[in-house]
Formats: C-alpha cells, structure tokens, sequence
C-alpha cells in the first residue's frame, strides 16, 4: 500500500454506512501510515468523510503520526460495540502503558483527532471496565483533540493521559459512564490521568462541555502517588453541568481554572479532595471568574490538600449545602492546609453556610468577598398528600402549600404513604408551592427509579438546620486573617442567622478580623461557641 500524507478514508475499504464493521479496514490503514511515518518522519491524516462507521469488538491501536479528522459531529461518526465480545472494552483509539507498553520513550506524537463523533451507546460489558471509553490514549506528545462529541459510553468518554504540548478544546461529552454507579473510578465525561512526564505537563483543557456523566464532568487525576503533582495545566472557558462532580483536581500543581460555569452537579461544583486513584489531592491551584451555582451539593468541596488554594472573584450561589467546604475524606492528606485564599468572591444563598471549615486551616486569608443571604433552608419541616400533590419527573407540587421560596433548598424529600416503599429525591429549589428536584443520577431524565408517583402521594420534608451562618468554624484554625467582608443578610426574611459562629469543637488561634461588615444578620453578628484565643479583632461593624 503507498502511503499518501492525506488519505480518504473510503479509498482505503471504509464503508460509513452503519453496517459493515470498518475497525479492520481502519486498522489497516492506521498501521500503514504510521509505519510510513516511522520510517520518512512525516506525520501522516486519515480523512473520513461523512457516515456512520462501525468498529466491532476490538479498539483500533493507535499508530504515532497519524491523525484522524471527520467531517464534522454529527456528520462522521464512530459506533462502538461489542456484539462478540462482551468482556472486552471497546474505545475507538487506544494506546497505553498496560497493554501496549506505552511510556515517555514509546509514546504518540504528532497527532490530531478533529471534527467528528464517538457513539458509545452499543458498549456493554458484563461487569464495569474502566478501559470502555470513547478514546484511551496514553503518553501522547503534541497533540490536538478538537471538536469532538463523545457521548454514552460506558466508561469515561476522553479518558486520556500524559498529555504532553496537548490541547483538548471544544470536546462535548453527554451521559458518559453509563455503566458506572457513581462510585467507581472513571465514568467521567473528561478524566485525564497526570505526571506520566514529570513535574510539568504543558496542557491546556479548554471550550469543553461535559454534561450528564456518571461521575465527573472533567477530572485530572495524579496516576502514580511517587510522581511530583505537575504544574503547566490550564481548564479554561469551559462548562460542567449535571454530572456527580463538575471540575475535580486530584493531584495537580497549579492547576489554573479560569472563566468556567459548574451549574447542577449533584456533588460539589468544584472538588479537591483525595478521591482519585492515588489519594492525592491538588495544590497550589487557582480559581477565578468561574460561576459555580445550583449545585444539589456544595459549590465548592476543598480537603485532603496541604494547600495553598486560591478562589478569587468567583459567584459561588444558590448551591443546596455550602458554598464552600473545607473537609477531609478518610485515607488522604489530613495536615492543615496552609494558605487557602478567598478574595473577592461573591458567596450568596446558599442553603447553608457561606463558607463551612470542617477541617483544620492555618493561616487562611478570607478578603472582601461578599457572604450574603445564605442559609436559606430554613422552610420548617412539613409533610403532606391527597388533594392537590402532583409529581412530574423532576417535580412535586402541592396546591396546598405555602413554603418559603428556596426554603427546602438541598432536602431530603421522601415520598410514600404507609404499607408503601418509599424513595427519596433531592429539592434543587422551591416556590411556594413546587420543588424542583435532581435527576436520580446524572444523565437522567427522572428523580425517580420506579416511575413517577402518582397523584395525592403522601411526602415529607426534614426540620431546617441551626445555626445558618455566612461563615462557621468547626475545626482548628490557626493565624487566620479575615478582612475588609461583607457577611450580613438584607433579605425578607433573613436566613443568615449570624455572620461568624465558632463552633463548640472549634479552636480560632491568633490572626485579625478587621474592617468587616457583620452587621444585618438574623440573630446577632458573631456566636462564640469556643472563644477566639489571641490575635486582634476590631473596626468591625455589628
């Protein structure tokens, strides 16, 4: 076979209509150019027109110096599945370190994958396969994935690692992780394992969207706990929405998120925490300009990291616990973290603390953000049924009803009358009378696993927590410094019970509290559970 730079696809015995299976003429053609390219040192492009290509049973091996470019999504597209062998995961390209030996010095260059889409929906294995993705490279130098639309596969959709002078940008994944529960590694519609080549990894994530995946929108995720987190990756413009976690950061260095929207993931917006394969969480990251709202969950979730971390002019809003959370998950990092700057932010409405310290912090600095009307579960609870209780797919009404708006923000709503099983959904946000609730897991069009309750079903609301408050410690903190924020509540009612609360198991150690608003909360300014020991607070107002 001669081996052109650019070869059209159908030339080469791809048919793209749905039917022939095109993974052997492909894997033909794959090996051909690269071995050309191995041999001249020219970089070699699969052209494929407009179609549906099928790939069976088997991943195509991908090949250094050749890349794949379609026509455009939804006009060339790539159906995976696994008919003959139901053990075998199916992505469409892969190479990696396990199978295939891929590693610094045997890794893919040069390559481009543009323009066109990956069906991951025929993709059934018997048990769940981290390695059912759409794409699973691994080790690849100066590449470029653009324009691409992966969607329901039963793993992660752009699971590749080790990206090296690599731009992923305008990457769509919907409903990926199908086949994961929620709690398996993987399933993300863009996870991208990092360290593989040392200290600094030149990447730059950016104009994605990742909607409805089992677990993350986008992860990065430190693969070996021996490897120094690298620094040089950037998450830039992009869109998380519906999935577990928005955008995580298991193990970077300086990882930059700047200008991105993480809205109804049913977790946390953002995430640094020890959950990844190693335990290791992010550091020295930076976080700015990002809308981080309506999340069931937290805004945004922060522990197992020694820090530093920095969220400066971010709107963190109406998320259904805290807006920001500092804690620690049992088997990572559990040293104070050092250095965690809040500047600037806009924290607002969130069901229940502004910011939240479950976990020790030493010398944090919290400047002028503006922590306002938070705490707004404050809807006693309630229960009720018969006449006028109607549910939708992502709804309940009740004629009857009277509710503070936003009052049920993040509660446990459960459904079910006496003799009947009862299930339960989370309340995303309220009116007077309708919640509206969150999917039963990312993906879904439903709150429901067993089909929508019927008319008159008898339901039930938990009592609204206390205190609610713009900023609680319930952890040691040690030389804070918290300066120049406006931590009140203007709204009718007021759900801010208090702008600062010490908690009783709480230790605040030295520092300064100066020039902050604390005046217009609903009880009074400050609750000092546990005294403040040293340090110098004044010229606060309230």
């Amino acid at each position: 076979m001669t081996a052109p730079l650019t070869a059209d696809a159908h030339e080469y015995g791809l048919v793209g209509d749905g039917v022939a299976d095109d993974r052997p003429a492909l894997q033909k053609l794959v090996d051909a150019l690269g071995d050309a390219t191995a041999s001249d040192g020219r970089p070699r492009t699969v052209r494929v027109p407009a179609g549906r290509y099928a790939v069976r049973d088997r991943p195509v091996l991908w090949r250094s110096g050749v890349s794949l470019v379609g026509a455009g999504r939804g006009a060339t597209c790539f159906e995976l599945s696994n008919p003959g062998a139901p053990t075998r995961p199916v992505p469409l390209a892969w190479f990696t370190t396990e199978q295939h030996g891929a590693g610094r010095d045997r890794h893919i260059a040069d390559v481009t994958f543009a323009h066109f889409e990956i069906d991951g929906l025929r993709v059934e294995t018997e048990e769940y396969e981290v390695l059912a993705k759409g794409l699973g490279l691994q080790y690849v130098l100066r590449g470029r994935f653009t324009d691409l639309y992966i969607h329901d596969t039963a793993a992660t959709g752009f699971g590749c690692d080790f990206l090296q002078d690599t731009v992923v940008e305008g990457v769509l994944t919907e409903r990926c992780g199908r086949q994961d529960p929620g709690e398996e590694m993987g399933g993300a519609g863009i996870g991208i394992g990092v360290g593989g080549w040392g200290p600094v990894e030149r990447l730059a994530v950016t104009d994605c969207a990742a909607r409805g995946n089992g677990t993350n929108g986008i992860f990065l995720e430190l693969q070996q706990d021996q490897w120094v987190p690298p620094r040089g990756i950037r998450i830039t413009a992009c869109h998380t929405e519906d999935n577990r976690y928005g955008i995580s950061d298991w193990g970077a260095d300086g990882l930059i998120v700047t200008g991105c929207t993480m809205l109804g993931n049913h977790v946390a917006g953002f995430d640094v925490s020890a959950q990844g394969t190693t335990s290791v969480g992010g550091r020295g990251g930076i976080v700015t300009g990002c809308v981080i709202d309506a999340n069931p969950g937290d805004g945004i979730a922060l522990g197992n990291t020694p820090g530093p971390y920095g969220f400066h002019g971010n709107r963190v809003s109406n998320n259904g616990r805290y807006g920001y959370w500092e804690h620690n998950l049992a088997g990572g990092d559990q040293e104070p973290a050092t250095d965690i700057v809040l500047e600037s932010n806009d924290i607002h409405d969130n069901a229940l603390d502004g910011i939240r310290v479950d976990a020790p912090l030493h010398e944090p600095a919290f400047l002028g953000n503006r922590i306002r009307g938070n705490g707004r579960r404050a809807a006693p609870g309630t229960r009720g049924g018969g006449e006028g209780v109607h549910c939708g797919p992502l709804s309940l009404t009740d004629e009857r009803a009277d509710w503070l708006p936003g009052g049920h923000r993040g509660k446990e709503l459960t459904v079910g009358g006496p003799g009947e099983t009862e299930v339960t959904a989370v309340v995303v946000d309220n009116t007077a009378t309708g919640l509206t609730l969150a999917p039963r897991r990312p993906g879904a069009d439903t709150a429901w696993p067993e089909g929508t309750p019927g008319s008159g079903t008898a339901y039930r609301l938990p009592d609204c927590p206390a205190p609610r408050t713009g900023l609680t410690a319930a952890a040691a903190v040690t030389h804070p410094y918290v300066h120049g924020n406006r931590v009140r509540d203007d709204g009718h009612p007021r759900t801010q019970i208090h702008a600062v609360w010490i908690a009783p198991e709480a230790t605040w150690t030295g520092g300064r509290v100066s020039g902050n608003d604390f005046s217009g909360n609903a009880a009074a300014p400050t609750r000092f559970d546990s005294a403040p020991s040293g340090g110098r607070w004044r010229d606060n107002a309230g």
